[in-house]
Order: C-alpha cells, then structure tokens, then sequence
C-alpha cells in the first residue's frame, strides 16, 4: 500500500531529474511483486490455519486491517495508469483495461466498506468496539476510488469519462463522510485515552490521508471533465468546478495540516523510544495523499513556491519509505513482528 503509493508520488512530484521515472517504475514492479508475495502467504495461512479466517473477519485489531489489501490493489491500478498511460507508453489495450479495473475495484471496496462494518457491528468478538485509527482503512478502500477515478478519467473516451467522473465523485463523498465519523472517533480518543503508545503512534497520520486524497479526486475529477453530455449541455460547468474544486480543497488543506502536526508532534515526542511495528507503514500512504494534494493545488495556482514545498514532501516520504523498510527488515529478521503472538492477531 505505502510502497505503490510512493511509486505514485514519485511519477507525479513536481521537479523531476532525468532516470526519476525509471526509478519509479523500479518501485511500481517492486510493489507488485511484495503484492503477490503477501498474498501468497496470506492465502497460504488461510488454508493452514482456516479456523484464523473467521477469527480475524470479527476481531477488530486484527479485521480493520482488509483495507490495506483493497488500499494495496488501488494503488496497483493508479501505478497502472500513471506508469502505463499517463507517462508511459499507453498501448491501445490499456485504457479500456484500466477502466475494467475501475469498475472491478469500485465494486469490491464498496462491497468490502460494508461487509466490514456490518460484521463488527453484528458478531464484533470485543464489545464495545474499540476505536483504532485502522479503523479508517475500511472506508478509505472505497474512498480511494474517488481518487483513482481522478487518475482514470482524463485518458477515457468522453463518454466513459463522464461516468467515471460521476461514480468517484459519489464513491469519494461516502469516503469522507465516513471518514469524518471517525475523525470524530479519533479526537474523542485522544482526547479521552491520550496519545497511544509510541510504536503505534505512526497510526496518528491516516486521518491527513482521508483529507488529502479528498482534495486530489476532487481537483483531478474537476480537471477531467469533457465537453461531454451534461458537461456539453451546460458548457460553463468546467470552469465553475475547477474554481469550486480549488476552493474546497484550500478550505479542506489546513484541516490535513492540521491533524499533520497533531502526528508529528506525538511522534517527534518519543524518537529513539518508538520500537518498529507495522503501524510505521503510515508514516507514507497518508503523506503521499497530503504531498500529492499540495502538488495539485500549487499546479492549479499555478505556484512555484508550492510546488518546491510539495517536491520536499516527496523527498520526505522516500526518505522515510527508506526508513520502514530497513526498521521492517530488521524487526522481521530479529522476530519482533511477523511472528505467532508478535502481531495485531496475538489475542485471537
């Protein structure tokens, strides 16, 4: 998830050297290939341990986690377009190829949006459910497909285009609306609990993404209209959107800021005391939304000191990609994660 999505951030910063792209899409192969490892071996435990499948679709800690794999599978498909049309070769039998992507992924992370929720509400093995910033993974699945949609629908046929555009506009307000119940969740738990402990304070990060990937489907999805149908009939539609879409997403970027510093703060508190766990992984997924959204708001304002703040935010995220992973390795290799007892599944 963190992986593709720095292969994203990577294809779209905003000052590029020459061989950038190719490390990129260095990046993009490597996170398909991690893709289809884990599956593996989560497929592979599946039918070891059946008796683990049921117990982790109802135990919280452990269920918020599916997200990450639809999250996984959407940034496969926007590394897709980005590497495949946008800056690559686009081959004929992409662009249609991607669409029947979409489609797939919109209707998987919606049906996965509420089978998750609904299985904890209905046979949830804690009561009451305990609030967890994974919680947000559920309907950032569904969410994501708002932000794909921003990716997909300017290299679609016009017509295809206009549903794409409609569909992740409706997929993207769901996202967020169910984002900000959590929000609520979130401040209410900090504010009663405290800050959680330092390994799993990188967690503190997630709500900036559900901010951040709002403010990019809806400028992306504003800049992709056709002169198409209901955009055709009424021709000045674009130009209000675009405003509108700027507007909202300026409104919208000091609230990302916000919850940023909130999460900085609590971590920048505990360096050198914040043992590895798999929560690191949110130090970039949600920062790759917030630098993409600052991307798009200084191409749209059309500002070069913005677009110099969003390509140091791309390096921030590499350099911390760099950091999880050798924190990753280490921690694996040393048995502290990724072992029986080690992991969110150590009470089932």
């Amino acid at each position: 998830m963190s992986t593709g999505g720095l292969a994203i951030a990577i294809a779209e910063t905003p000052h590029k050297f020459k061989g950038l792209h190719t490390i990129g899409l260095i990046i993009f192969i490597f996170n398909i290939v991690l893709f289809l490892i884990f599956s593996t071996c989560m497929t592979t435990r599946c039918i070891l341990y059946p008796s683990h499948v049921k117990q982790a679709l109802i135990h919280p800690s452990e269920s918020f986690f599916i997200g990450s794999f639809w999250l996984s599978i959407s940034v496969i498909i926007g590394g897709i377009q980005v590497y495949g049309i946008t800056y690559g070769p686009a081959y004929p039998f992409l662009i249609p190829a991607v669409y029947v992507l979409y489609w797939m992924y919109a209707a998987c992370s919606l049906a996965n949006s509420i089978a998750q929720y609904y299985v904890l509400i209905r046979w949830s093995a804690v009561r009451p459910v305990p609030f967890t910033p994974p919680m947000f993974l559920a309907g950032y699945s569904a969410m994501l497909t708002g932000s794909i949609a921003s990716l997909v629908a300017p290299f679609q046929p016009p017509p295809r285009a206009v549903v794409v555009l409609f569909s992740g506009l409706a997929f993207k307000g769901f996202g967020i609306m169910i984002s900000f119940v959590c929000i609520g969740f979130f401040v209410h738990f900090l504010l009663e609990k405290g800050l959680p402990p330092p390994q799993l304070r990188p967690a503190l990060f997630i709500p900036v993404g559900s901010i951040a990937y709002t403010i990019v489907a809806l400028i992306g999805l504003a800049d992709a209209i056709p002169s198409y149908g209901y955009f055709a009939a009424h021709p000045t539609a674009k130009e209000t959107l675009k405003i509108m879409a700027l507007f909202v997403s300026v409104f919208m970027w000091l609230f990302a800021f916000w919850f940023f510093c909130i999460a900085f703060l609590a971590n920048i508190s505990c360096i050198g005391k914040m043992p590895f766990g798999l929560s690191w992984w949110a130090f970039i997924f949600p920062n790759v939304g917030f630098m993409l959204a600052t991307e798009m708001m200084g191409k749209e304002l059309d500002s070069a000191p913005i677009l110099w703040v969003a390509s140091g935010m791309t390096v921030g995220v590499v350099g911390i990609w760099i950091v999880a992973v050798v924190g990753c390795v280490r921690a694996v290799w040393k048995g502290r994660i990724v072992w029986p007892g080690r992991d969110e599944d150590k009470d089932l």
